[in-house]
């Protein structure tokens, strides 16, 4: 049984929700922001503070020679050079000691931001095929767990496409591992153009695709089968690689709340190779 679904229910790890990791993430990343912004205002307070302080010495100091002459108050201080000198290191220790604070504070924020980004990156790289620049077998649980998740919250069809490459094999023997892999590219851009952006592609195995299809039932998975299939035969008319037409096996299935991934992926596999046996008669 599939780790995301027992019983047919969905069982999203402690990680993940309905607006998924990444969005989790930058929630951590803005409270650790808010920590940073209070410390922040609690350094100007501290400034704040010590200004006021540092001016009620001053009156203090400068109180008993203050007087009133023609309506104009008239300062007249006299202190020490060692006190002079004292005042004026105290104020320059205190400025070094918050320009460094600010300045502490600001690598702190460009440092989480900096961790942030690059953690989104790796994250990013994790999940993604490098051949095909399209989701690998490896993200199929979060991407799964999130599409079920708003089927069931939105109470919306979700449908499944099996893609296989016809003959991949003879593909490899005949050009090489070299055009094959430029033909596995191509064919998920083809797939791509062929689904929307709420949709996903995962590259489910070596020459197999699987289709996520939000909100779509198996009248408009029809669509996106028609619109794959225009765009093989389109591709099939440029001859990209000579004396090769790539063949697509497609099967379909659309998931139902109660049902595992497990059956409803066999569902689609089932007709996929079914069209695949009838691909194989007429060649």
């Amino acid at each position: 049984m599939h780790p995301l679904l027992d019983q047919g229910k969905v069982v999203l790890p402690s990680h993940l929700n309905m607006h998924g990791s990444s969005e989790s993430l930058l929630a951590k990343v803005s409270q650790q922001l808010r920590k940073l912004e209070k410390r922040d205002w609690e350094l100007w307070t501290i400034i704040s503070l010590t200004g006021v302080l540092a001016s009620f010495t001053i009156l203090a100091i400068t109180l008993p020679s203050t007087f009133l002459t023609n309506d104009s108050f008239h300062f007249e201080v006299t202190i020490s050079r060692s006190l002079a000198g004292g005042l004026v290191v105290l104020v320059l220790l205190l400025n070094t000691y918050l320009v460094g604070k600010r300045w502490e504070l600001r690598r702190l924020r460009e440092e989480i931001i900096s961790t942030t980004l690059q953690k989104q990156v790796i994250e990013q790289q994790s999940f993604t095929d490098p051949l095909t620049e399209i989701y690998n077998r490896r993200s199929l649980d979060e991407i799964v767990g999130r599409f079920i998740s708003h089927a069931r919250r939105r109470k919306v069809p979700l449908t499944f496409v099996m893609v296989d490459m016809n003959k991949f094999k003879d593909i490899n023997s005949r050009f090489g591992h070299l055009t094959g892999d430029f033909v596995l590219a191509e064919a998920a851009t083809l797939l791509k153009r062929s689904i929307r952006g709420c949709d996903a592609v995962v590259r489910y195995g070596g020459d197999e695709f699987l289709l996520l299809l939000a909100d779509t039932n198996l009248v408009g998975a029809r669509c996106v089968v028609g619109r794959i299939a225009d765009h093989l035969a389109e591709w099939n008319a440029g001859h990209h690689v000579e004396n090769l037409s790539l063949g697509l096996s497609i099967g379909t299935a659309e998931w139902h709340d109660g049902q595992t991934l497990d059956e409803v992926l066999d569902v689609a596999d089932r007709a996929m190779y079914e069209q695949k046996k009838v691909s194989a008669t007429h060649a």
